[in-house]
């Protein structure tokens, strides 16, 4: 952290910073453990040139969650536009039900709706820009502010073949036909292992959203993609709150929205893991 940043942050909490830990884990923003003058214990991200709005949008999907008072969510203590500075979640061992908390938990925060698909901001997906337009409809929105705007992108930037512009438009076509219909469910967004941490009671701790209201299936595919969560959380999910018929079959459907952010950022062989989905889907 440099000393203009340390500064700033003194100034905006009103205290001495006697220690300043750097933490590892985060590949957007960098990350310390930071002690006050009074002790306390705080984390804070920190990025000189974050896009517009960055941490101020994370700052609101994170008190969008806390809202609901479900899942352990950390506390917003400040936010600026190049940081944000949270609680500091000591982590201890997973209680002994943790991984069942975490299944009802998720049930629970999908049962808190939302007046429409989508949001009141937009927010960000890693870095990309993610538009939370409100919809009435999950296939719209669905189509037009997650898969096409970042297949445009991918194609323009011509990190995707050519060939699936056509494939999406036949997907999006059948989309009615596919997809359930529900009231929109309040989404992490973004949840993969790496998200999820293990609090100072040893209960689930939620991190780093990229927040919206979605079908709620979207939180459970992405979880299954990357791996990382064990089958006693889909089991306490189910048991909790059924899923729809054909929910196994959707799971690569939404799994096509994260692999595109992949592909976008990353290329290579996300690839071949959106062709591998698409093959999965009329």
């Amino acid at each position: 952290m440099t000393a203009a940043s340390r500064q700033r942050l003194q100034q905006r909490l009103g205290q001495e910073i006697v220690s300043c830990q750097p933490l590892s884990g985060g590949d957007i923003s960098q990350a310390y453990q930071v002690v006050l003058k009074d002790r306390s214990e705080l984390f804070v991200k920190l990025k000189a040139q974050a896009p517009p709005g960055f941490f101020e949008a994370e700052a609101r999907g994170l008190e969008w969650l806390r809202q609901t008072r479900v899942l352990r969510i950390p506390e917003v203590v400040a936010v600026a536009p190049d940081f944000l500075v949270l609680e500091y979640l000591q982590s201890a061992s997973k209680s002994s039900d943790f991984e069942e908390s975490l299944g009802r938990g998720l049930a629970q925060l999908h049962r808190c709706s939302w007046p429409t698909f989508g949001l009141d901001h937009d927010n960000y997906i890693g870095l990309l820009a993610q538009s939370n337009q409100p919809c009435d409809s999950w296939p719209q929105f669905f189509v037009q502010h997650r898969l096409h705007p970042l297949l445009e992108l991918a194609l323009r930037q011509g990190k995707a073949p050519a060939h699936w512009a056509r494939r999406f438009e036949r997907l999006y076509r059948g989309l009615p036909q596919i997809l359930t219909e529900g009231p929109p469910a309040r989404l992490h967004g973004d949840l993969w292992a790496g998200n999820l941490l293990v609090g100072p009671q040893g209960q689930p701790c939620l991190i780093d959203p990229a927040v919206y209201a979605g079908h709620r299936e979207v939180d459970l595919a992405m979880m299954r993609l990357f791996g990382g969560f064990g089958p006693r959380v889909f089991q306490a999910y189910q048991e909790d709150f059924p899923l729809a018929a054909g929910a196994a079959e959707r799971v690569p459907l939404f799994q096509l929205y994260p692999l595109l952010v992949h592909v976008n950022l990353f290329g290579g062989s996300y690839l071949a893991s959106v062709e591998s989905a698409l093959q999965k889907l009329p």
